[in-house]
């Protein structure tokens, strides 16, 4: 009777340590989590003020590049109010470094655009944090930043004391010119820097933070398994199952972060493009010159449409589902082929098909996605030194699979990009794609459990060989 009583005692003992443990690894993990959001919080709010930093500084080159040309005080003023973004978040800066007072730093960071609501977590991080390879670099890249900002103002007063006193003659708005271009790709290079350091703490926390919780749920499950053996198996297959999910979820945070930042981006280029050209066009007489500026903004507009119409395609093959019905080859080819007719060069081009398989079954959105992309990719990279320009497109069976070529004779693939052309916003030039083509085709032949090959050499053309499974669905 007595033993029974002792390991009846030595049971609720267990049972009061196991509870313990349990509390305490909860405890840690919700308090772990909280700093964890927190430190997150604050690294977009520093990447979300980096983007109003990068924003003002552009648009403050702009005015200069207008005051320059116009020397119109309006634009000086533009100039100076917009490099006060950038100045500000210098002050809070230097402030925090020196260990100022908060009211000044907070004044550097509303100056910088900042949102009131987030500086408590932004100045928390800085302070903490500092010392931390990710912030300290992070901060390395902005204090470069600044410095550059620093001469872009001494610069702009230079430029202003010459407007003044009239002494801007062409060759030296040339060379002032090629100055502000010179500071405003380097401040490029550190802003990217700056997002790209912080985006990489990111990761690097929130790989931490998972080891950190599958540590405390292993302690938690081991603590209840003790007494729920059944549990545990449950437990186990849950924990596999969630692991997966957080891998999953983990890449395609990680592809989201990516293609919001390089979409945001891409997005905003065009249209700054498009706000310094109507400036400068409001305030030409040359007709002859005014064109020149449509048809850059005609140019600028179109790019922009095309990757607007690419995320469109990403987007229906994320999540629109696959219809299986009788498809025509050669009508989804004559489609193609209509559509890119008003492209650059397309007049210039011999297009050839030999359609030895018409009619499969498979999914006729993704095929003309398909098609299309790879077409306007072909009409795109054309050799204009090239006496004679021509695409051919084939379709065959092979075995159980239909296939698609379409080749070109055009500039070709050197072999250093072959293995990332299929890449998310991989581009050899900027001004000929926005890098989502080649990826939209790769993911759409997934979808259908096709594949494609490319076979190119630089300066002789390329051949991609795409391959859909013959009676598919069926």
């Amino acid at each position: 009777m007595s033993r029974f009583i002792f390991f009846k005692k030595l049971r609720s003992s267990n049972l009061f340590v196991l509870l313990i443990i349990v509390f305490l690894s909860c405890t840690l993990l919700i308090v772990i989590n909280f700093y964890t959001i927190k430190i997150l919080s604050a690294s977009r709010a520093y990447v979300n003020g980096e983007s109003h930093y990068s924003k003002a500084q552009k648009d403050a080159v702009r005015h200069l590049i207008i005051y320059i040309y116009t020397q119109d005080q309006r634009e000086w003023e533009l100039y100076n109010e917009e490099l006060k973004v950038p100045q500000g978040d210098g002050i809070a800066r230097v402030a925090l470094l020196n260990y100022d007072d908060e009211a000044v730093i907070r004044k550097g960071f509303l100056a910088g655009r900042n949102k009131e609501e987030d500086l408590d977590d932004v100045i928390w991080l800085f302070r903490n944090f500092k010392s931390i390879s990710f912030m300290a670099k992070a901060i390395k890249e902005w204090e470069q930043a600044d410095n550059l900002i620093n001469q872009l103002y001494w610069f702009g007063k230079e430029i202003d004391h010459q407007v003044r006193a009239s002494k801007l003659n062409s060759g030296i708005r040339e060379k002032m010119l090629l100055e502000i271009s010179i500071l405003s790709n380097k401040l490029t290079i550190n802003e990217r820097n700056f997002s790209n350091t912080l985006g990489e703490g990111t990761h690097m926390i929130k790989g931490v933070l998972i080891i950190i919780n599958v540590f405390f749920i292993l302690i938690i499950i081991s603590s209840v398994s003790y007494y729920y053996s059944i549990m545990v198996k449950r437990l186990i297959a849950s924990k596999k199952e969630i692991e997966i999910k957080n891998e999953n979820l983990i890449i395609l945070n990680s592809e989201l972060d990516n293609f919001v930042y390089s979409v945001s981006h891409d997005l905003r280029s065009p249209i700054t493009s498009l706000k310094g050209l109507i400036e400068l066009t409001k305030l030409e007489d040359d007709l002859e010159q005014i064109n020149y500026y449509l048809m850059l903004m005609c140019k600028s507009l179109n790019k922009q449409d095309q990757f607007i119409n690419d995320i469109i395609d990403y987007s229906k093959n994320k999540r629109i589902e696959i219809v299986v019905k009788p498809v025509s080859l050669n009508e989804l080819i004559d489609d193609a082929i209509y559509q890119h007719n008003n492209n650059i060069n397309a007049n210039k081009i011999t297009i050839t098909k030999d359609v030895l398989v018409d009619e499969v079954q498979s999914d006729r959105l993704r095929l003309r996605i398909i098609l299309n992309n790879l077409l306007s990719n072909a009409i795109k990279y054309v050799d204009e030194s090239k006496n004679e320009m021509l695409i051919s497109i084939k379709t065959y069976n092979s075995g159980s699979f239909h296939k698609i070529e379409i080749t070109d004779n055009g500039i070709g693939i050197q072999e250093e990009y072959k293995d990332h052309i299929f890449n998310m916003f991989f581009v050899i030039n900027s001004n000929k794609g926005s890098g989502l083509g080649l990826y939209i085709v790769k993911e759409t032949l997934e979808k259908i459990n096709g594949n494609i090959m490319v076979y190119s050499e630089s300066k002789v053309g390329s051949k991609f060989i795409v391959t859909i499974p013959n009676l598919y669905g069926n």
